[in-house]
């Protein structure tokens, strides 16, 4: 059964007969005229898209680099001038644009192995040439990143953050992982400045995460201003109010003499003013990772923190 969809005014706009929505690589071509008067003469340029439609009709594209791998930002064409100006090129795909993109994702596998394994300079190796193929590739750039920070190389680190901080690409969902581990590194680093604009470049961005907040608000108090520090872990709170991770951090401020009394949403509202699981008195940030998640030893199972070991944030 063919599916109808209609604009507001009724016009109908797409007709789907079942059929799999658009995806691969597309060409346009655009005339340009070259020299003037009897020289002149007309050049035909072909560009290449890496083409996805989308649930509601539109189609992103997003254009093909130098080395025929999809770099850049996308945007949105209308279906109908879609199917009007794009063409399919399936076969270039098979020749050209799959080998460089499994090229390019084997030195990414290849440099994320070697980092693993604390081998730097070659993971860094790795990183550099798939960046080769695709300088704004997000995951070589965090693992470059990542690998700088891991010898301390604060110059070359912040080399890639300046990159990293202008490609929105970098905050998206699937790059959460490395997007977290990054901020955290740049933090320990002892690059707060860097952290902080790089976090709240994110906060643009990604609505309502409660790790985000958590972060910001270490990054905060890092830098010694403990009213921001306070604000962004009530609204880490806010949005999840068991994050084991920001009621700790909580009762680390409270230990601290940092709380005054009442302050903080009530327990209704958010239950900041509960201790965490053990007290504040054992309270072990360091058995909680950042990003909210527990940390494991080499087993699978949770760290388990000193029972008498103090508050402390590192």
């Amino acid at each position: 059964m063919a599916e109808h969809e209609q604009t507001a005014d009724n016009r109908q706009e797409i007709v789907r007969d079942g059929a799999e929505k658009i995806k691969g690589i597309f060409s346009t071509q655009t005339v340009a005229k070259v020299g003037t008067g009897t020289t002149q003469r007309k050049t035909i340029q072909k560009t290449y898209w890496n083409v996805e439609e989308l649930d509601d009709g539109e189609v992103s594209v997003q254009p093909l680099n130098r080395n025929y791998v999809p770099s850049g930002p996308k945007r949105n064409v209308p279906r109908d001038d879609f199917l009007t100006k794009f063409n399919p090129e399936p076969e270039f795909y098979i020749s050209t644009v799959y080998p460089a993109i499994k090229e390019m994702d084997g030195a990414i596998v290849r440099g994320e192995k070697h980092r693993e394994r604390g081998a730097a300079y070659s993971a860094e190796f790795e990183y550099q040439q798939a960046m080769a193929i695709d300088e704004e590739n997000v995951r070589a750039n965090f693992g470059l990143g990542l690998t700088y920070l891991d010898r301390g190389d604060q110059v070359k680190a912040n080399d890639i953050f300046e990159r990293l901080v202008g490609l929105e690409a970098a905050f998206d969902t699937e790059h959460k992982h490395l997007f977290n581990d990054f901020g955290i590194n740049m933090r320990k680093n002892k690059m707060y400045d860097q952290a902080l604009r790089y976090y709240l470049r994110a906060e643009e961005l990604v609505k309502n995460d409660e790790h985000l907040f958590h972060n910001i608000a270490r990054c905060y108090f890092e830098k010694g201003n403990v009213e921001e520090c306070k604000k962004y872990l009530l609204k880490s709170l806010e949005v999840n109010p068991k994050l084991d991770a920001s009621l700790k951090f909580w009762a680390f401020l409270k230990g601290r003499g940092l709380v005054a009394e009442g302050e903080g949403p009530n327990a209704a509202a958010g239950g900041v003013g509960d201790k965490p699981k053990g007290g504040s008195a054992g309270v072990n940030l360091d058995a909680v990772r950042e990003d909210g998640e527990p940390k494991t030893g080499d087993n699978g199972a949770p760290k388990k923190p000193a029972s008498s070991a103090p508050i402390k944030l590192d």
